[in-house]
């Protein structure tokens, strides 16, 4: 049944959402939000027992023992619906990978209007991972090269993806033993398909068992590939001052808003806006020139490298355009809601499709093309600025809220010790000595089922307060933005004592933005790098980390948790779980839950789990990095250790007399 309207505070915990959805109702206009408590969903086939694969069906299994009309149990089905997300999700961002490898393809031939490499120790050091020659050797040489090498990947038939050698040692050999390695990025999303369709894999540990291998060819394949071409064609990301949520939209400039995933149009489009003939064109249309900001993870790709500000996360998508100050929202592809051209109607805004793999109905196409993109980019922005004209009356709220992001795995090396020590062991030490009680990487989407934000940000506060460093990357990393964790001195006298420590003496915010969804390779090359420094072990599984996807909704976030779990992460979702089963038949159909958590977990020291309660979450999270540290030999954490080092203790000892100042120093160096 229906559970009803739910409140503003509900539906969201940002304010200037819940300013936003007043005025939606007042307009008498639906959104996500409200759609999301009108529409009921299925229970069996959000609980994974509907299997639609021929025509024979659907087949609803809502009985005991009961199977499907060609005899497929409830475990097939669940594994089978569970494999064909983790495929579509490792297509999704894997693809992003492949239009990267070509874009840097079209550089090196220069085909690629507008494009440089920014990067060129990152491509250098990238090269080296494969054998690339780089000495006397030009950047457009190397890049050539290295996209030759990345382009095969993913029509690669035999053979191993090759940045899985990136990972540890003992993991790589884990993957080679369990015959899990990927050959080719599209040869384990095809054979997904297949192996799903009426007739074939029949065995639910087996398919979940390829599951492993397509999530991989994801994470160690076509997302990797995908982060490196970006920091070398953009540059890769370092600190840098930005802002967040809907007050950064201007009344007295063309609003742009670029949403969706593929950096290679935004980036672009960035460059435009500061183009002499952009901005004269806008100020000749009455404007003051053009006020870029981004949505979902385009949002994070032009934040991190050029402090574009952030319109919002996934679900401000429809908020922004009720502002009614927005005259195009330019979008690719992934997240992007076919409600925004309807929506649209009420307003001037123009909805910009520019992916030639996504049209919406009433959108105005304006196809995007690497080879003159600079000329595309000027044309959106012109078509943009000519619908000033026709901008009605607006709401903006005056909500947003400064923050530093771009941390990019390279700056944390750097940041830890230097130029010339640049190094992961800080990191280490302070998890050996206890200070940072363990690392947990918070991501994924936001689903208007739950509260927007409420559950990202609830399990950051409460996990910084036990002195855990939190990375955060895509939707999660947005709305730690909005709630202003991500300045350096924001909230510290709500962290943890050691980790305090920590913040103070590097010069870090307590939650460290590390990009898009697609940059959760970042925190995969953390943690082996982490690995490679020593303390912590000789492979991912045996770092007290955990990863937390609290509003997960996509297939794409699926697939991010698959290849997680099979690098050694446990991985925990909040909300539904897609093969839950219905509650009173729990025995019959826990063969799949338990397969991805306890069967995961003894192979490859990493598991998946749902977990609706959010206390449940935080303490399984706590209970996991306590584990790993005492199988470590560590120190067991105690906070009443740490505190009286970094500003809180300059503050106390410049409060006392200079004697007792000198006393109190040597008292603590002969501690």
């Amino acid at each position: 049944m229906a559970k009803g309207k739910r409140s503003y505070e509900e539906q969201s915990s940002d304010p200037a959402a819940q300013e936003m959805l007043i005025r939606a109702d007042e307009l008498g206009i639906g959104t996500a939000f409200s759609r999301a408590d009108e529409m009921v969903p299925c229970n069996i086939g959000g609980a994974g027992m509907c299997c639609k694969q021929c025509g024979m069906g659907p087949c609803r299994l809502t009985k005991d023992g009961q199977v499907g009309v060609c005899g497929a149990t409830i475990d097939t089905i669940q594994a089978r619906n569970l494999l064909r997300a983790i495929a579509a999700g490792s297509a999704s961002h894997s693809d992003h990978g492949r239009d990267m490898a070509f874009t840097l393809k079209a550089v090196a031939e220069g085909t690629a209007e507008g494009y440089a490499i920014r990067d060129v120790a990152k491509l250098r050091n990238v090269a080296t991972y494969y054998n690339i020659p780089i000495e006397k050797r030009s950047p457009l040489e190397i890049a050539n090269d290295l996209a030759d090498l990345y382009i095969a990947q993913f029509g690669q038939q035999r053979g191993e993806v090759v940045p899985i050698r990136r990972a540890p040692a003992k993991r790589q050999q884990l993957w080679r033993e369990q015959g899990v390695v990927p050959r080719g990025v599209d040869r384990e999303v095809v054979e997904a398909l297949h192996r799903t369709h009426i007739g074939d894999d029949q065995d639910a540990k087996h398919i979940l068992n390829h599951a492993i291998r397509t999530g991989l060819a994801d994470g160690w394949g076509g997302s990797m590939i995908a982060t490196d071409i970006a920091d070398i064609l953009f540059g890769t990301p370092a600190p840098i001052l930005g802002q967040a949520n809907l007050g950064v939209l201007k009344d007295d400039m063309v609003n742009v808003i670029v949403h969706g995933h593929e950096p290679t149009l935004s980036q672009m489009i960035v460059a435009a806006t500061q183009d002499p003939e952009i901005i004269e064109y806008a100020r000749q249309a009455g404007a003051k020139g053009v006020n870029l900001s981004g949505i979902c993870c385009t949002a994070n790709e032009i934040l991190m490298r050029q402090g574009i500000p952030a319109a919002g996360n996934f679900l401000h998508q429809e908020l922004a355009i009720l502002t009614g100050a927005v005259e195009a929202m330019v979008v690719d592809v992934q997240c992007i809601m076919q409600a925004l051209v309807n929506l649209a109607t009420n307003f001037h805004t123009k909805v910009i499709t520019t992916s030639p793999k996504v049209r919406i109905t009433g959108a105005t196409h304006i196809e995007f093309d690497e080879h003159k993109a600079l000329s595309v980019a000027k044309q959106i922005l012109k078509t943009a600025i000519d619908n000033f004209k026709n901008r009605g009356s607006t709401h903006i709220p005056n909500f947003r809220t400064d923050l530093v992001p771009g941390f990019s795995h390279e700056y944390i090396n750097y940041m830890l010790g230097g130029t010339y020590r640049a190094s992961f062991r800080p990191l280490n030490d302070a998890i050996i000595s206890g200070r940072i009680r363990g690392v947990a990487a918070i991501v994924g989407c936001n689903n208007p089922r739950s509260k927007q934000d409420y559950l990202h940000n609830l399990v950051t506060q409460e996990l910084l307060k036990q002195d855990v460093l939190v990375v955060e990357t895509g939707c999660g990393a947005i709305a730690a933005a909005k709630l202003g964790l991500l300045l350096g001195e924001a909230g510290l006298e709500k962290v943890g004592p050691g980790l305090r420590e920590i913040c103070e003496t590097v010069g870090i915010p307590p939650v460290l933005h590390m990009g898009s969804c697609v940059d959760n390779t970042r925190i995969l090359t953390v943690l082996t790098q982490m690995v490679e420094e020593g303390g912590l072990g000789d492979d991912i599984d045996q770092i007290p980390a955990v990863g937390l996807a609290p509003e997960w909704m996509s297939e794409k976030a699926l697939a991010i948790a698959t290849y997680c779990v099979a690098s050694g992460a446990y991985v925990i979702f909040g909300g539904a779980s897609p093969i839950s089963g219905m509650p009173d038949r729990v025995s019959d159909s826990d063969e799949v839950l338990h397969y991805i958590s306890e069967g995961w977990e003894k192979i490859y020291g990493g598991k998946l789990e749902f977990v609706a309660d959010p206390k449940e979450m935080i303490q399984r999270t706590l209970d996991h990095i306590d584990k790993k540290r005492a199988a470590l030999g560590l120190t067991p954490y105690d906070p009443a250790r740490f505190g009286r080092s970094g500003d809180a203790l300059m503050e106390e000892l410049e409060a006392l007399p200079f004697a007792d100042r000198k006393a109190a120093l040597y008292g603590m160096a002969n501690n």
